[in-house]
């Protein structure tokens, strides 16, 4: 494993993976008072949610930003 890998927070995670913890912490009702993005307020499912944030670099940016606060506020 290079330097840059063990630096990367998010290396060998999914997107799944992020948005099942994620849902998991926080349910879909606090998710999407968290992060005001339609997939997490609208009819979710984590089908839906890893459609729209493959497809939006923003969103997702905020999704796993998200997912890195709630893993340190985990430890």
């Amino acid at each position: 494993m290079n330097e840059q890998q063990t630096r990367e927070p998010l290396h060998g995670v999914t997107l799944e993976q992020i948005v099942k913890s994620l849902v998991e912490f926080y349910g879909w009702e606090e998710l999407g008072k968290c992060l005001d993005i339609k997939c997490f307020t609208l009819n979710p499912s984590v089908k839906s949610s890893l459609k729209f944030l493959r497809k939006t670099p923003w969103a997702r940016r905020k999704v796993e930003h998200l997912y890195l606060a709630s893993k340190k506020s985990d430890v």
